[in-house]
Order: structure tokens, then sequence, then C-alpha cells
């Protein structure tokens, strides 16, 4: 029939809402104007697909699926129906079962009695995957909406993506129409002291009753002067107790004090420092050998001038983010060597001042540590890791970086006097 019909995950919705606004996808960070967020659903749904409202089902989790005050609420609105499943505690976590199962099943039965044209899904889980397959074998016609990710990362199965007949994503605007933050500032008030108890610990101490001898001194501690002694005897006492590396210790007698890998450390510096045959001044690190300790000193890492540069993650906004990952499935097919001159591409052009890096050339073909990992990562993602123990190989990851430095080369300066184009 000429209908449309939207199935929601409200567990995806609320927490992927949850994650943009508050940072968090706990529910409880957000509240929730269920009229407001029906009404948008049901216009939108509309508008996309041209067709009226046959229903919207809510699918959702709840402890002995028992309706929540919120399931309640939403039931007697128009055109809604709820179906919930069950919402268990597994390892210290609350885990739904049952709620994909129904989603399935529900959008099967849809497309297989023909109730309806188009189907709106807004989830993320690919466990949907048969059952979106299976209405548009029916002739349906399915939409995926997503809700815009905190990070700008996809939130949705990349299987689901690719099976829709239709994708849209619900903005930050959209959802903030339905959606506010929680004010937690008068549920829990901030912390601070009773004003009686205040006033009873401020108070002085109380000497002994009257009639009673004052009480016994208590016994001496070596190193430690007794009570009511002079401040003269204190200061004694205390300057008998040596400090370790700066550091103050207890004046207890016969108290062993475990150095900490700190204090070897600078004890191992102080030596170096003052041996005149040694000319490091850093912690010095020791390996156990048929022959004894063997000191080593700690090497650092060289630096270049490339290992300045900033990466890809820190130039991406979230908006980018996203767009880079639609990209990704939708048009980059995946070869080593041009996976290597997408990430250089977007590398450059977010670096913005192309002469920056012009200091890339007198280490050519060393990538600065932080960006050839971040380019082994990024080609992670087109399966080159596939039977491979988790390893890109030595002939992948050459191609991935002869495609970065061919790309590098024809966007910076200078770069066609050291990148040879085999």
């Amino acid at each position: 029939m000429d209908r449309c019909v939207v199935l929601v995950d409200a567990g995806y919705l609320l927490g992927a809402a949850a994650s943009l606004l508050a940072g968090d996808p706990s529910r409880s960070k957000v509240t929730v104007d269920h009229v407001a967020l029906i009404a948008a659903l049901r216009e939108r749904a509309e508008a996309e697909t041209g067709l009226p409202l046959l229903r919207i089902y809510w699918f959702d989790a709840a402890p002995e699926r028992r309706p929540m005050p919120e399931h309640r609420r939403l039931r007697v609105l128009p055109r809604v129906t709820v179906r919930l499943g069950a919402l268990t505690r597994a390892e210290g976590r609350w885990v739904q079962k049952g709620v994909d199962a129904a989603m399935h099943a529900e959008l099967s039965e849809l497309a297989r009695n023909r109730a309806c044209a188009d189907v709106v899904l807004i989830t993320g889980d690919g466990d949907l995957l048969p059952g979106m397959m299976s209405a548009k074998e029916h002739g349906v016609v399915v939409h995926l909406w997503a809700l815009q990710a905190a990070d700008g990362d996809f939130n949705q199965s990349e299987d689901l993506v690719g099976e829709a007949d239709e994708r849209r994503v619900l903005d930050r605007e959209w959802i903030e129409g339905s959606f506010s933050l929680r004010d937690t500032s008068s549920v829990f008030p901030a912390p601070g002291a009773r004003h009686e108890i205040a006033k009873i610990l401020a108070a002085p101490p109380a000497g002994p009753p009257a009639g009673l001898p004052d009480p016994l001194p208590a016994a001496p501690v070596p190193g430690r002067p007794a009570a009511g002694a002079p401040a003269a005897a204190v200061a004694v006492a205390a300057a008998a107790v040596p400090a370790v590396n700066g550091r103050p210790q207890p004046a207890a007698a016969g108290l062993k004090v475990v150095p900490t890998p700190k204090d070897l450390a600078g004890r191992s510096a102080d030596r170096l420092a003052t041996a005149a045959d040694r000319h490091q001044t850093g912690p010095v690190l020791r390996w156990s050998s048929d022959r004894g300790w063997i000191e080593r000193p700690v090497q650092e890492p060289a630096v270049t001038a490339g290992d300045g540069l900033p990466t890809l993650a820190q130039l991406t906004t979230a908006e980018q983010r996203w767009a880079d990952r639609e990209e990704d499935i939708t048009s980059i097919g995946g070869d080593a060597h041009e996976v290597g001159q997408v990430f250089a591409r977007r590398w450059t052009t977010r670096v913005g001042d192309v002469e920056r890096l012009t200091v890339l050339w007198p280490d050519y073909p060393r990538i600065p540590h932080r960006v050839d990992g971040e380019l082994l990562r990024y080609a992670a993602r087109f399966g080159l890791l596939a039977h491979k123990d988790d390893q890109i190989d030595e002939h992948d990851r050459y191609a991935i970086r002869a495609g970065f430095w061919k790309e590098l080369a024809t966007r910076v300066p200078g770069g066609h006097l050291v990148v040879v184009d085999d």
C-alpha cells in the first residue's frame, strides 16, 4: 500500500543523541520531549517518502518487559506502537535482549503483507541486515536514517549503509528540537558540610573534667619528641631524620624506607653526574647478563623537523571526518597505492600552508613517525589486513607509502626533484 512506516531503535536514537549533546551515551544525560519527537519523525518521514504515515514502531527494552514511564507516554500517542524487549544485567552492565529480533520480524512481516511501500529505519545495528534485504525483495523502499555522531565518524553498520536505498543524517539542529541536556544541579546539590557539623568540628578541644588528674604522658618514641617538649627539641628531632632526594622520611626508629623507581633513577643520575669518567646525565637502565650488571644510557628517539608537523586527525573537524568516511565507502576502491594518495591529499589540503611541508624532503623516504602510523591505520580500513595476521605485508606498505609520496610531490614545492616516479 502507498504508505510509509517508521521503525525506531530507541537505544540507538537516544544513545546517539546523548553522545552528541552531552558527550556521554547515557540516556540520563538528556531530556526527551516525546510529543515533539514523534511529530518531527512523522513530518520528516512523510516529506522524505512523499507518502502518508501508517505507523511509528518504537522498539526498546525494559526490565522484565514492563513498560517504563516513557513507554506509557509513548504508547498513548496517535500512530505509535511500542514493542519491548528484555533488559538484563550482564557483567555489570545493562544489555538488551530481543530488540533486534523484534525489529527484524516486524520489518519482514510488513513487507510480506505489503502493508507499506516505504520503510524508514533509525538504527545502526548490522543485525537488521537480513530483514532489510528481505523487505527489498518484496518491493519495499528502505530509507536508513543516521544521527550525527559526536566524533564525526559513522555510528552505523557499513553493511546497512551499503544495502539501504536512501540515506539521510539527522543533524544537531534537528536533534535539539526534541532533546535537551538534563539539569542535574537541583537533583544533586553541591556537596558541603552541614552547618551544625561544621560548628562542632570548629570548636576547640575540651580539657579533662574538673577534679580528674591530667592524662599520663605517652611513652616516648625514638626519633620523635615527647608531648609537651619544647620547640627546640622538636627541631632537633626533625633534623635527626635525613631526607632522601629532598623527600622527608618518617621519623619512627627502625622504619625501613623502600625507594621508588623515581628515587632510584634520581640516585643514578646523581652518581653519574659526580663521576669523573662519566658523561651521561640522565637515568640509567640496567640489564642482567653473564658478566654482571651492565649500565647502558637511555637512547633518545631521533627527532626531525617533520616530527613537529600536525597529524591528519588534529587537522580534521567532526564534519570532515564524516565526509571522509562517506568518501571512503562510496568512492575509494581500496588499492594500496590509491589509499596512500587519498591520505596525502587530505593531509596537505588541511595543513593549508604547503610551504610547511617542504621540511619533509631532506628525510625522504622517511615519513614522520606519527603520520606514518596514522597512514597505516587508515589503510587498515580497506581490508589490507585480511589473511595477514593483522599485519600489512611489506609489499602493501611500500605501495601505500609510495602513493603518499607521489601525491605529496605534486602538491608541495620541490617534490618533483626528490620523488622519482617509477
